[in-house]
């Protein structure tokens, strides 16, 4: 049997699997923002305690995709890795206590974005015209969507988000060429779960949970974190670099709709304008890259 599952998980992938994989990759990022908003908002648990099931249930359903693979271990994750994990993934659930979905998956995509970019500026790289424009206008979206007023998010919140970004940035940027992404981040999510337990040792004081909360903090870890990575890096096999810095676009999208339709959130016009300029800076620069690599 795991000689077969091996079999499956590197042969190639039609054009309507690797669609089929991308749409449930997309959606299980964005319910991650639905589920812990949820929790967070509906249920007696605390972001600490979210944030270790998360992590748990993650690894715990990360090892078993693994093994099933019939892969021998989880991969080599490293400990710098498992640190900006853990402090994405905590400073994600403490943010949510006071964003709306929509808010914090544009913070947080827009944060991530601005952090990978900047990496690559530092490094010497440059962009075009055209770029230049895309990377305004987005920090551009970021600023309004921040800038002081009634429809403006609470600025704690916003923060947390912010930092979570950079941490999830740091992230991917450590991830590259690390070998077979599902083992390693298998690996990087072990390490990570004693850093979240220290976490709710420290704040064992304010720790609250009950049936609800537990189940969408295991939820958002076992299928939306889970996986939804497994599932996205197979359907990577079958995107360019591009097509797939192109589709996590959607990530904030669904969430808003999610939130609107499933959590009764509003939807202000500064969010939407806030949107627009965010999703389409980046995809500027997303489309800069592309034109210049032909």
């Amino acid at each position: 049997m795991s000689t077969s599952l091996a079999t499956v998980a590197t042969a190639p992938l039609s054009r309507q699997r690797v669609a089929a994989l991308t749409v449930l990759a997309m959606t299980a990022f964005a319910g991650n923002s639905l589920l812990c908003r949820q929790a967070l908002k509906h249920t007696a648990i605390d972001p600490a305690t979210f944030t270790t099931l998360r992590l748990v249930s993650g690894a715990l359903v990360l090892w078993l995709i693994v093994r099933l693979r019939g892969d021998s271990g989880v991969g080599r994750g490293r400990w710098r890795s498992a640190l900006a994990l853990f402090l994405y993934a905590a400073g994600f659930s403490f943010a949510y206590v006071s964003l709306s979905a929509a808010t914090g998956a544009l913070l947080l995509f827009g944060a991530v974005q601005a952090t990978m970019i900047g990496v690559g500026l530092a490094k010497g790289e440059r962009l075009s015209g055209r770029q230049l424009v895309g990377l305004v206008a987005a920090l551009g979206g970021l600023a309004g969507l921040l800038l002081p007023g009634l429809a403006a998010p609470p600025l704690a919140g916003a923060v947390m988000m912010l930092l979570a970004g950079v941490a999830w940035g740091a992230y991917s940027l450590l991830g590259k060429g690390a070998g077979d992404p599902t083992r390693v981040t298998a690996g990087n999510f072990l390490r990570a779960v004693p850093l979240a337990i220290s976490l709710s040792l420290l704040l064992m004081p304010a720790a609250s949970w009950d049936t609800a909360g537990t189940v969408y903090a295991l939820l958002s870890g076992a299928l939306a974190s889970g996986v939804g990575y497994a599932v996205w890096y197979t359907a990577l096999r079958g995107l360019s670099a591009t097509s797939a810095a192109t589709v996590q676009l959607t990530v904030p999208v669904i969430a808003a709709a999610g939130g609107v339709v499933l959590l009764g959130e509003p939807l202000t016009l500064r969010l939407v304008l806030a949107s627009v300029a965010i999703l389409g800076g980046v995809w500027l620069v997303i489309a800069g890259k592309r034109a210049g690599s032909r």
